[in-house]
């Protein structure tokens, strides 16, 4: 039983680029979606689409990679269950001096931690990409 399904994403994913696969499949859900759409937008990985197979939904996010090195360097969940990391408009994470991006869940959605401090919002720390 998987107690963090969004770890468990960011897990499928990092251990995909680790062996060079062009694509991974994962259950679907409205989080992994949003925060598989915000990876595509901000040009960390390919295509994001959902597929139906049989009765399950699934999300097939395509890799992408630079000179045979992935476009994700890090990838590592902040907030966790037993865990939850807040932080205000003002105190949100900077990844590599915003080379990176960080994923907040405000109010209004998520989004990277450099929109959110754009918009005055604050919210949980989902995860920090690089």
């Amino acid at each position: 039983m998987i107690t963090d399904p969004i770890s468990d994403m960011l897990t499928r994913i990092r251990n995909a680029q680790l062996v060079h696969k062009t694509e991974v499949v994962l259950p679907y859900s409205k989080m992994k979606f949003a925060i598989a759409k915000i990876l595509e937008h901000e040009g960390y990985v390919g295509s994001v689409e959902q597929v139906q197979e049989a009765k399950f939904t699934r999300l097939r996010v395509e890799l992408t990679y630079n000179n045979g090195y992935p476009k994700i360097t890090q990838i590592q969940r902040v907030s966790k269950p037993g865990n939850r990391v807040y932080a205000k408009s003002d105190q949100l994470p900077r990844v590599l001096s915003d080379f990176g991006i960080a994923i907040i869940s405000t109010p209004n959605g998520l989004m990277t931690n450099k929109e959110a401090r754009a918009r005055h919002l604050g919210g949980e720390v989902i995860c920090k990409v690089s």
